[in-house]
Protein backbone atom coordinates (compact mmCIF):
# COMPACT_ATOMS: atom_id res chain seq x y z
CA UNK A 1 0.00 0.00 0.00
CA UNK A 2 1.50 3.54 -1.44
CA UNK A 3 1.97 6.57 0.92
CA UNK A 4 0.04 9.90 -0.02
CA UNK A 5 2.27 11.94 2.04
CA UNK A 6 5.57 12.64 1.23
CA UNK A 7 6.64 11.94 4.89
CA UNK A 8 10.69 10.98 4.77
CA UNK A 9 11.39 11.27 8.38
CA UNK A 10 12.67 14.76 8.41
CA UNK A 11 10.81 17.95 9.76
CA UNK A 12 9.26 19.93 6.99
CA UNK A 13 10.90 22.78 6.27
CA UNK A 14 9.11 26.32 6.25
CA UNK A 15 9.01 27.85 2.94
CA UNK A 16 10.89 31.40 2.41
CA UNK A 17 8.01 34.03 1.71
CA UNK A 18 8.29 37.75 0.74
CA UNK A 19 6.87 40.77 2.55
CA UNK A 20 3.32 40.17 1.11
CA UNK A 21 3.50 36.41 2.08
CA UNK A 22 3.73 35.12 -1.07
CA UNK A 23 6.34 31.90 -1.54
CA UNK A 24 9.55 33.09 -3.12
CA UNK A 25 13.26 31.40 -2.91
CA UNK A 26 15.49 33.56 -1.15
CA UNK A 27 18.27 31.45 -1.39
CA UNK A 28 21.15 33.78 -2.69
CA UNK A 29 22.13 33.22 -6.68
CA UNK A 30 24.91 33.38 -8.54
CA UNK A 31 25.43 35.73 -12.12
CA UNK A 32 23.58 33.27 -14.07
CA UNK A 33 20.58 32.87 -11.56
CA UNK A 34 21.41 29.44 -10.12
CA UNK A 35 20.60 28.83 -6.70
CA UNK A 36 23.61 28.86 -4.47
CA UNK A 37 23.46 27.22 -0.60
CA UNK A 38 21.98 29.19 2.34
CA UNK A 39 24.36 31.59 4.07
CA UNK A 40 26.73 31.61 0.48
CA UNK A 41 26.93 35.12 -0.82
CA UNK A 42 25.32 35.66 -4.10
CA UNK A 43 24.73 38.32 -6.46
CA UNK A 44 21.85 40.78 -5.45
CA UNK A 45 18.69 39.87 -6.81
CA UNK A 46 16.50 42.38 -8.99
CA UNK A 47 13.57 43.67 -7.08
CA UNK A 48 10.36 42.38 -8.68
CA UNK A 49 7.68 44.09 -9.74
CA UNK A 50 9.93 47.64 -10.36
CA UNK A 51 8.19 49.73 -13.30
CA UNK A 52 11.31 52.00 -15.25
CA UNK A 53 10.37 54.14 -18.42
CA UNK A 54 11.51 51.65 -21.19
CA UNK A 55 14.79 53.56 -21.98
CA UNK A 56 15.66 52.96 -17.71
CA UNK A 57 14.74 49.58 -18.57
CA UNK A 58 16.86 49.11 -21.45
CA UNK A 59 20.05 50.83 -19.54
CA UNK A 60 19.73 48.40 -16.74
CA UNK A 61 19.36 45.40 -18.81
CA UNK A 62 22.54 46.91 -20.71
CA UNK A 63 24.08 47.16 -17.56
CA UNK A 64 23.68 43.68 -16.37
CA UNK A 65 24.48 41.88 -19.99
CA UNK A 66 27.54 43.73 -19.88
CA UNK A 67 28.07 42.09 -16.57
CA UNK A 68 27.56 38.65 -17.72
CA UNK A 69 24.35 38.58 -15.71
CA UNK A 70 21.82 37.71 -18.38
CA UNK A 71 19.11 35.75 -15.75
CA UNK A 72 19.30 39.40 -14.00
CA UNK A 73 18.41 41.05 -16.98
CA UNK A 74 16.12 38.79 -18.07
CA UNK A 75 14.31 40.25 -14.65
CA UNK A 76 14.00 43.58 -16.20
CA UNK A 77 12.87 42.86 -19.14
CA UNK A 78 10.33 40.65 -17.50
CA UNK A 79 9.28 43.80 -15.04
CA UNK A 80 8.53 45.80 -18.46
CA UNK A 81 6.73 42.93 -20.20
CA UNK A 82 4.48 42.95 -17.29
CA UNK A 83 4.05 46.59 -16.23
CA UNK A 84 4.28 47.89 -19.80
CA UNK A 85 1.35 48.51 -22.56
CA UNK A 86 -0.33 46.10 -23.96
CA UNK A 87 0.94 46.43 -27.45
CA UNK A 88 4.03 46.38 -26.48
CA UNK A 89 4.56 43.17 -24.22
CA UNK A 90 5.73 41.00 -27.45
CA UNK A 91 8.82 42.81 -27.22
CA UNK A 92 9.66 43.15 -24.17
CA UNK A 93 8.90 39.23 -23.86
CA UNK A 94 11.34 38.51 -26.64
CA UNK A 95 13.54 40.21 -24.80
CA UNK A 96 13.53 38.58 -21.94
CA UNK A 97 13.83 35.15 -24.00
CA UNK A 98 16.46 36.25 -25.73
CA UNK A 99 18.35 37.25 -21.85
CA UNK A 100 17.07 33.86 -20.65
CA UNK A 101 18.83 32.29 -23.81
CA UNK A 102 22.10 33.75 -23.22
CA UNK A 103 21.52 32.40 -19.32
CA UNK A 104 21.10 28.50 -20.81
CA UNK A 105 24.08 29.24 -23.09
CA UNK A 106 26.02 30.17 -20.44
CA UNK A 107 25.10 27.27 -17.80
CA UNK A 108 26.06 24.99 -20.54
CA UNK A 109 22.34 24.07 -21.55
CA UNK A 110 23.66 24.94 -24.92
CA UNK A 111 19.93 22.77 -26.31
CA UNK A 112 17.58 25.10 -24.61
CA UNK A 113 19.75 28.10 -25.36
CA UNK A 114 19.54 27.87 -28.58
CA UNK A 115 16.12 27.04 -28.47
CA UNK A 116 15.56 30.29 -26.29
CA UNK A 117 17.43 32.21 -28.70
CA UNK A 118 15.51 31.59 -31.57
CA UNK A 119 12.24 31.97 -30.00
CA UNK A 120 12.94 35.46 -28.71
CA UNK A 121 14.64 36.47 -31.83
CA UNK A 122 10.90 35.33 -33.44
CA UNK A 123 9.13 37.68 -30.93
CA UNK A 124 11.02 40.60 -31.80
CA UNK A 125 11.18 40.40 -35.12
CA UNK A 126 7.89 41.72 -36.02
CA UNK A 127 9.81 44.97 -34.58
CA UNK A 128 12.92 44.66 -35.79
CA UNK A 129 13.01 47.69 -38.53
CA UNK A 130 15.66 48.95 -40.60
CA UNK A 131 15.49 52.78 -39.75
CA UNK A 132 17.03 54.28 -36.85
CA UNK A 133 14.31 56.47 -36.65
CA UNK A 134 11.27 53.89 -35.90
CA UNK A 135 13.37 51.14 -33.67
CA UNK A 136 11.71 51.63 -30.40
CA UNK A 137 13.37 53.21 -27.68
CA UNK A 138 16.71 52.88 -29.96
CA UNK A 139 16.72 49.11 -29.64
CA UNK A 140 18.56 47.49 -32.59
CA UNK A 141 16.54 44.77 -33.12
CA UNK A 142 17.30 43.94 -36.71
CA UNK A 143 21.13 43.57 -34.75
CA UNK A 144 19.71 41.43 -32.11
CA UNK A 145 17.96 39.29 -34.28
CA UNK A 146 20.91 38.60 -36.29
CA UNK A 147 23.04 37.71 -32.65
CA UNK A 148 20.61 35.67 -31.68
CA UNK A 149 20.80 33.43 -34.61
CA UNK A 150 24.74 33.62 -34.76
CA UNK A 151 24.91 32.29 -31.12
CA UNK A 152 22.12 29.63 -31.04
CA UNK A 153 24.28 28.47 -34.43
CA UNK A 154 27.30 28.39 -32.23
CA UNK A 155 26.34 26.78 -28.99
CA UNK A 156 24.54 24.02 -31.24
CA UNK A 157 28.05 23.28 -33.16
CA UNK A 158 30.28 23.57 -30.14
CA UNK A 159 27.88 22.14 -27.66
CA UNK A 160 29.45 23.94 -24.64
CA UNK A 161 28.70 26.85 -22.52
CA UNK A 162 29.88 30.62 -23.39
CA UNK A 163 30.82 33.51 -21.41
CA UNK A 164 27.59 35.59 -20.87
CA UNK A 165 29.56 38.88 -20.80
CA UNK A 166 31.66 38.16 -23.47
CA UNK A 167 28.62 37.16 -26.06
CA UNK A 168 26.39 39.48 -24.14
CA UNK A 169 24.33 42.13 -27.08
CA UNK A 170 24.34 45.21 -27.67
CA UNK A 171 20.96 46.40 -27.24
CA UNK A 172 21.44 49.89 -29.07
CA UNK A 173 24.27 48.55 -31.21
CA UNK A 174 28.07 48.86 -31.76
CA UNK A 175 29.32 51.16 -28.63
Amino acid sequence: MGSTGASSGRAAQPRDRDSEGRARNARPRDGLGRPLPYGTDGVERQPEGVVRTPEETVAAAQALLDEGKPFHAHEVFEDAWKSGPEGERTLWRGLAQLAVGLTHAARGNTGGGARLLRRGAEAVQEWAVESDDERPYGIDLPGLVAWAGELAGGVERHAEAVDAADQAPRLRGAA
